[in-house]
């Protein structure tokens, strides 16, 4: 594998947190939004975003060298790309994630020996996870902005779920920890003859409610309140999961995936999707998240596919599949006996 040959090439992944930073700006000011208007100048962006003129030449200049910006005949235009996932008046809206990483994941990366030299969690004031996740569902404008984040992230992967495993010889799925039911809600739309149910923490119901009833689903899909490592899971065919076992340490998702098998009718199966680790990956990404969940919990990472079959083999399950779902995520199939 080649890597950095010069002075220069290692210098520029030195300082590649100031690109990220330029992007992650631009959506938090708002620009690209603006630009889904149209192309405008440097002065009208200065005006309609508060920007001062000092920097703002060289922040626009920067973001046309992410190619997210083009500027052209002395305007400023969003690329397509950028245009139809950074612009909040959009339903492609994508930028949720992006959000959460400047609010959260950037300042927590900041401290990263820290985690090195301690193992501990590093973003300032976080409490520990059944904590944090409470004084999250306690603010309403909070809890929606990790909603969309969720959207952002699960929205890519559902049309491929509902693709890559055979729904046939199934009628039910729940979705656990499936927040206000976006992946669902595209699952069930592409199989009319199932019903589904999410189970996740009661405060979200009632943006689950908003969310199905504009997918015009309140006749097939509901919503079960309560904690998964406490409540008895509602009984279903197939029983999926995505980005919740790296919340937890081994212990906890060998219990929540005890439990999830446990939810499983009789020749259905456990559908498990996360950005599992491999021993010599070519493309960081699915480790830098490790990183960051370490960074941001007490005892959540990414885990590797042998990591999942133990938590699977103690649930009981041992018939397993493995589907490539989207370009970082792995869906882990484990069918329980008729």
């Amino acid at each position: 594998m080649s890597g950095p040959s010069t002075l220069n090439d290692i210098n520029r992944l030195g300082i590649a947190f100031a690109e990220a930073k330029v992007v992650l700006a631009a959506v938090e000011l708002g620009l690209f939004t603006r630009l889904g208007a149209g192309p405008a100048t440097r002065d009208e962006l200065c005006a309609a975003l508060g920007l001062h003129p000092r920097a703002a030449r060289d922040f626009l200049t920067a973001l046309t060298c992410t190619g997210l910006v083009h500027h052209e005949d002395g305007k400023y235009a969003a690329s397509p790309a950028a245009d139809t996932y950074l612009d909040k008046t959009k339903p492609t809206y994508g930028g949720a994630f992006l959000e959460r990483a400047n609010r959260m994941m950037y300042p927590a990366w900041e401290n990263l020996s820290g985690l090195l030299r301690t193992g501990e969690p590093q973003l300032a004031g976080r409490e520990d996870q059944a904590a944090a996740f409470e004084k999250m569902m306690g603010n309403p404008d909070h809890l929606r902005n990790f909603l969309r984040m969720m959207d952002a992230v699960s929205g890519p992967l559902a049309p491929e779920l509902a693709t890559k495993f055979d729904w046939s010889a199934h009628r039910t799925v729940l979705d656990v920890g499936g927040a206000r039911g976006n992946l669902l809600a595209q699952v069930l739309k592409a199989h009319p003859h199932l019903t589904g149910t999410v189970f996740d923490l009661p405060p979200i119901e009632p943006m689950f409610d908003e969310h199905i009833a504009g997918f015009g689903l309140t006749d097939r899909a509901r919503f079960a309140g309560g904690d998964a490592f406490t409540t008895e899971l509602p009984a279903a065919d197939v029983v999926v999961t995505g980005h919740v076992l790296h919340d937890w340490g081994p212990a906890e998702r060998t219990e929540l995936v005890r439990r999830m098998a446990r939810a499983v009718n009789p020749g259905g199966a456990l559908l498990i999707y996360d950005m599992l680790l491999e021993p010599a990956p070519a493309d960081p990404w699915n480790t830098l998240i490790s990183l960051n969940m370490q960074l941001l919990s007490p005892g959540g990472s990414e885990y590797t596919l042998a990591e999942c079959e133990e938590y699977l083999a103690a649930a009981g399950l041992s018939d397993v599949d493995t589907v490539r779902l989207g370009d970082h995520d792995t869906l882990v199939i484990a069918r329980k006996p008729a």
